[in-house]
């Protein structure tokens, strides 16, 4: 079966999204974080990252443990990902840093699948690409644990936004540009508002996964789980008089990642 092709090794703003062939130009476009959207890392994968990056900070920086949790913590407030504050104050190489952090050996087994998330990607209409803050490498080895990489078309990870994380408007426009010959509705499925806030500001229809009670005006339709989609995505792709999703061409100017 096809797979999407692999990802450039490169770190940077050039680096190539894993792409395949579209099918059609027309659907809706499903765009789909990652962590704790189509799998749960709540438990496993981000602390264990989260220890990582603290470790990393605290041998390369030369700082004691306290130090480097403090930095880990505040540039990831501050920037939306602690990798953007470390190389902005302090010059750290973004790929051994991504490397280091997330490595992939010391991850095997703590991958956690939502139940039927292949049947759900297969059976959905349109276009489906992955766009997350982590790099490209971690997440085609998240999505080829979880065995769903042959119903995806294309993955957009940190490498490819100029290491300009989410909730950036930069970062959605590079991946809206880069999918802009693309038709019909755009449909955000994450589970932090922040980025939901951005995505809908932007035109994008929104999918939250939470189990708050309290859902935003800007939340399109919440959901639990990312098994629920199949019960409501119906109604997220029906065309709407007045849409604020602005017109392809109106991202015209911003750089194509292909």
């Amino acid at each position: 079966m096809n797979r999407m092709r692999s990802v450039s090794t490169g770190v940077g703003p050039r680096s190539t999204p894993a792409r395949r062939g579209r099918r059609t130009a027309t659907g809706p476009l499903w765009i789909f974080d990652l962590d704790n959207t189509l799998h749960d890392a709540r438990d496993r994968i981000l602390p264990h990252i989260d220890r990582s990056m603290t470790r990393y900070i605290e041998e390369h920086l030369g700082v004691a443990r306290e130090h480097a949790e403090g930095l880990r913590r505040g540039y990831w407030k501050r920037y939306g990902a602690t990798l953007l504050g470390l190389v902005r104050h302090h010059a750290v190489d973004p790929g051994h840093f991504l490397a280091r952090t997330h490595d992939l050996a010391e991850l095997e087994g703590a991958v956690v699948a939502h139940g039927a998330l292949a049947q759900v990607l297969r059976r959905l209409p349109g276009r489906k690409v992955v766009f997350t803050n982590g790099p490209a490498a971690y997440a085609r080895w998240v999505l080829d644990r979880l065995g769903v990489l042959v119903h995806l078309d294309a993955l957009y990870a940190i490498e490819h936004v100029a290491l300009k994380p989410k909730p950036a408007a930069s970062a959605f426009r590079a991946v809206l540009a880069a999918e802009r010959s693309w038709c019909g509705p755009r449909i955000m499925v994450e589970d932090t508002l922040a980025n939901l806030h951005t995505a809908r500001r932007l035109g994008l229809r929104t999918v939250w996964i939470s189990t708050t009670a309290h859902t935003p005006s800007w939340v399109d339709c919440r959901i639990t789980a990312i098994t629920d989609l199949m019960r409501v995505w119906p109604a997220l792709v029906v065309p709407r008089s007045g849409s604020s999703v602005p017109p392809t061409s109106s991202l015209r100017h911003v750089r194509s990642l292909r």
